[in-house]
């Protein structure tokens, strides 16, 4: 006889704040039809648990370049009623930005300056939020198509930008409410 859903998991939004919770190394990254088959170390017992990156999902992130031993990010989507820290993060993709400078902040932090396609630039706000492979971040000073974030010793201990390094593609996520604004505007 089936079992009801926990409530809980009915509650399950796809919404995050950008808070990475753990980074695992992926075990394996296997083609499967026009996609990837992926298996992740579990963050807690260590075995192996199965995801799938899709042809669009390939498509549109760095993901198609996955091997084993890459650090990845993974947070669990808010339930309902969660406290909101953060950022409102829908985890899709909207380009795909590299990583071209790092300067110690002399705290055991960094400031990274990354670079992002054309088009991308417009939802890039001094003070605003921008999500880069998962983690949510605060932009500083965008000029052109780049622009820079502080990242404090604790997200470089638990996010794989900890052993980032220069040129290094980074899945971008615009600032949803930016975003929605845009599209909401009228257009000439």
């Amino acid at each position: 006889m089936p079992t009801a859903p926990h409530p809980r998991s009915l509650r399950r939004s796809h919404l995050f704040t950008g808070l990475v919770e753990y980074c695992v190394p992926v075990r394996a990254a296997l083609p499967h039809g026009t996609g990837l088959r992926l298996t992740l170390e579990r963050p807690t017992t260590g075995a192996g648990a199965a995801s799938f990156a899709p042809a669009e999902t390939l498509d549109r992130t760095w993901f198609r370049t996955l091997a084993p031993g890459r650090r990845v990010n993974l947070e669990r989507a808010l339930c309902l009623g969660d406290r909101l820290d953060g950022h409102m993060v829908s985890g899709h993709v909207d380009a795909v930005g590299a990583l071209v400078a790092i300067q110690d902040s002399g705290d055991g932090g960094w400031r990274g300056t990354f670079e992002v396609p054309p088009g991308f630039e417009k939802w890039l706000v001094d003070k605003g939020s921008v999500t880069i492979d998962g983690i949510s971040l605060t932009v500083i000073e965008p000029v052109g198509r780049r622009f820079a974030v502080a990242v404090i010793p604790h997200t470089l201990a638990v996010t794989h930008l900890g052993s980032a390094e220069l040129g290094q593609p980074v899945n971008l996520e615009a600032d949803l409410v930016g975003k929605w604004i845009e599209r909401l505007l009228p257009r000439p």
